[in-house]
């Protein structure tokens, strides 16, 4: 089933403009930290959508669609009708037939061209344009990607700060060195009582 077989010129057009809107609006909307990803994306499916288009005008190029002004095809005359000599002129309208029919293909050809091209042009400016935002998005990956590794890098030396504070509790507490340390709070507080007790 043709599912373009019902597009204008200009529809084809538009239908390559709103595909491209749909498609950045949702991948912006569900990856809002990549749009330059996403930029990029968008005018490579316009190109595409263009080459497409292009190359489905190739394809159809006897359709009456690309015909400018809808000129009817030519028509060969027909000899056969012709009085007493007409049954011997049947192979010549065979012949006329090919040759305006093969007319008529070089003639629709001819005026589809012209409409391929500029989908073709539209496309190959995508592609121009697609270039610098490749640079871009690779730079702006690149940084994203340094910016991540300096972050996990942070991440992991506190980590590991933190392991190695745990094992020196550990090994303080197993030595007792943790345990000295806190007696002379707990002496000042005898200390204290005793002070308080001699007062009274």
């Amino acid at each position: 089933m043709d599912l373009l077989g019902g597009m204008s010129r200009d529809e084809l057009s538009i239908f390559s403009w709103i595909a491209v809107a749909v498609f950045a609006l949702v991948a912006g909307v569900l990856r809002p930290r990549r749009l330059h990803w996403t930029a990029l994306g968008s005018v490579l499916l316009f190109a595409a959508l263009n080459a497409g288009a292009g190359i489905y005008v190739l394809n159809h190029f006897d359709d009456s669609r690309w015909s400018a002004g809808g000129k009817p095809p030519l028509s060969a005359p027909s000899f056969s009708g012709t009085p007493l000599v007409g049954k011997y002129l049947g192979p010549l309208d065979s012949a006329l037939d090919g040759v305006v029919g093969g007319v008529n293909e070089f003639l629709a050809f001819k005026q589809a061209l012209p409409i391929a091209l500029d989908f073709f042009v539209v496309s190959g400016w995508a592609l121009l344009v697609s270039f610098p935002l490749v640079i871009l998005a690779a730079g702006i990956g690149y940084a994203v990607a340094k910016r991540r590794t300096a972050d996990f890098e942070k991440y992991r030396a506190t980590v590991d700060l933190l392991k190695e504070e745990l094992e020196q509790i550990k090994r303080q507490i197993s030595s007792g060195d943790f345990v000295y340390k806190a007696l002379p709070a707990e002496d000042g507080v005898a200390d204290v009582g005793s002070v308080l007790t001699r007062g009274g």
